[in-house]
């Protein structure tokens, strides 16, 4: 398989290059929001600076991912224009109180987030640096 070659969205891992439709590199994946139980790709997590807030990348305005990268549809500028990256709320499903406990245990607890990075200052600058080590 070529880096050129299409990979699963489930292959995202945090620290991935960001490149706009004109092929530059607008950023770094910092999280992938999905649904892996149900094969639902939400978006993305998309860090734009080291000491700025995250942007949402919605799953529709993502066009190709390959091994160490993701490539959008849209340009810098809307970019530069998402909005900021809100955690999504944990879900539970709530059983009626005559469910057995077995039942009860088999539901989730929280909804199946695909790929969770800290969002930490320490976390983002930790991650350019082992991509800057990669270049060298």
């Amino acid at each position: 398989m070529s880096e050129d070659d299409p990979v699963s969205w489930y292959l995202i891992e945090p620290g991935w290059s960001v490149v706009d439709s004109e092929g530059d590199v607008v950023g770094h994946v910092e999280e992938v929001a999905g649904d892996s139980a149900h094969d639902i790709f939400d978006g993305l997590s998309v860090a734009v600076s080291v000491l700025g807030k995250a942007r949402y990348v919605p799953s529709e305005q993502v066009g190709l991912i390959t091994e160490g990268s993701v490539h959008l549809t849209i340009g810098q500028e809307a970019v530069e224009n998402l909005p900021d990256y809100e955690e999504p709320a944990t879900t539970a499903e709530v059983e009626p109180e005559k469910a057995s406990v077995l039942r009860r245990l088999e539901q989730p607890f929280a909804a199946p987030i695909h790929k969770h990075a800290g969002t930490t200052l320490w976390e983002r600058v930790m991650l350019r640096l082992r991509e800057l080590f990669k270049r060298l």
